[in-house]
């Protein structure tokens, strides 16, 4: 009989980084840091713990999902990525990021996974935000 523990093995079983290029690395990193709050450390690298947070109902999700090549979803963007950033207050760090001239491209949507904001980084990458539902929310 196999052990559970063991048929995991060789197996992809979470999310372990997001990477990608950027025509000036260093200065993207900085927007990064100063618009959302990214923990970028002197090389230029962020390291995130998954939240233990239990005031999210789905704090221990990361979603990995390919689209179709001709996907409206990651517009205006013409990047063939996108990346969703777990945030704690949506409406907070929108105000914030206003102040600073970071405007959403499109209205926020509240689905039952949580609210929804998508912005631009300086070199034309659509960034999904997303705050997760509240457990008071669900019930």
């Amino acid at each position: 009989m196999n052990n559970r523990q063991d048929d995991r093995k060789g197996h992809v079983i979470g999310f372990g980084g997001v990477f990608f290029k950027s025509q000036r690395a260093a200065d993207l990193a900085q927007w990064y840091k100063q618009i959302l709050g990214v923990p970028v450390s002197d090389n230029g690298v962020a390291l995130f713990r998954r939240s233990d947070n239990q005031e999210f109902s789905n704090n221990e999700i990361t979603v990995w999902a390919p689209f179709d090549h001709d996907t409206p979803y990651f517009s205006p963007s013409e990047s063939s990525f996108m990346i969703n950033y777990l945030v704690d207050d949506l409406t907070i760090l929108l105000e914030r990021i206003k102040q600073k001239g970071v405007l959403p491209v499109q209205p926020i949507e509240i689905t039952k996974d949580g609210k929804f904001a998508w912005i631009m980084d300086p070199e034309g990458n659509k960034i999904e935000l997303w705050q997760p539902l509240r457990a008071e929310d669900e019930e």
